[in-house]
């Protein structure tokens, strides 16, 4: 787990160009929602007022794009057996907006039932469970990666043959 970082003495006398170098070298690594940005750089100690005008400018460059981040966010996370449920969550605290992320869950085109099959697959193998107890079991772990109760019938099968 990384430290945070201590404000920089001389970040509070940051011209625009410092800042944009900053904004730029955070880029590199990945991609950020636009509040998650201006929240490191101001992390860093820079001004918000500059952090807020470079942020903006990388917007109008398309170097910052919310709709790339968010399509990329759920692209990856749906590939680690997380559900929408708590992507969307997930891209809430990193300040995107609740329309924003609608409209990207529901043109991400990910088959959120077969997501919570392979999700449930890895963590208990390909038998299904066999009694009330493990399917509970196993419910409540598809529930805390984010699939809705529709999603983990889904993937824990019929269960008309299990006894409680």
């Amino acid at each position: 787990m990384r430290r945070p970082r201590k404000p920089d003495a001389a970040a509070g006398e940051a011209d625009e160009r410092t800042v944009r170098t900053a904004a730029l070298a955070l880029l590199a690594g990945r991609d950020f929602a636009r509040e998650e940005l201006a929240k490191r750089l101001a992390g860093r100690g820079y001004q918000p007022a500059i952090v807020e005008s470079v942020v903006a400018g990388l917007v109008a460059e398309r170097l910052l794009s919310e709709s790339r981040f968010t399509a990329q966010f759920i692209r990856q996370h749906a590939a680690r057996g997380h559900g929408p449920l708590r992507i969307r969550m997930d891209l809430r605290e990193r300040g995107v907006a609740d329309t924003d992320i609608d409209e990207a869950l529901a043109t991400a085109g990910e088959d959120w039932a077969a997501v919570a099959r392979e999700a449930r697959r890895k963590r208990f193998g390909a038998a299904g469970p066999a009694d009330f107890r493990e399917r509970a079991r196993q419910g409540r772990f598809l529930q805390y990666r984010g699939f809705s109760s529709e999603q983990i019938r889904a993937a824990l099968g019929p269960g008309d043959d299990i006894e409680p």
